[in-house]
């Protein structure tokens, strides 16, 4: 994806509009909400918010992890083909309904 610039007003209320070209490249609808980050170095990254961004102990442990994944490189192993055999194995092509009720869960 090449990079993409446009510019917006905001407006006496601090709203804006977000540009066409923009809302299309990060798949925005109506009613979506979008993630601010605003970087030590003054760079702000606009994107789509997700439902994982709402639960706030998932989200730590992202930032935990992603941080660890940064200062230990060193410790990532590659997933090997008989492991990701393994894993896929698992499923074995049944449908997983995540809405039925647990066993004992009446």
């Amino acid at each position: 994806m090449s990079t993409i610039q446009a510019t917006s007003t905001l407006t006496d209320r601090y709203q804006t509009t977000i540009p066409d070209t923009v809302r299309k490249a990060l798949g925005l609808t109506k009613r979506d909400q979008l993630l601010y980050t605003v970087l030590p170095n003054g760079e702000i990254r606009v994107q789509k918010a997700d439902t994982v961004n709402d639960d706030v102990a998932l989200n730590a442990f992202l930032k935990l992890l992603e941080k660890d994944i940064m200062e230990n490189p060193q410790n990532l192993i590659p997933l090997s083909k008989e492991r990701l055999a393994y894993w896929r194995s698992l499923g074995d092509g049944k449908q997983i309904d995540l809405d039925a009720l647990l066993v004992n869960e009446d």
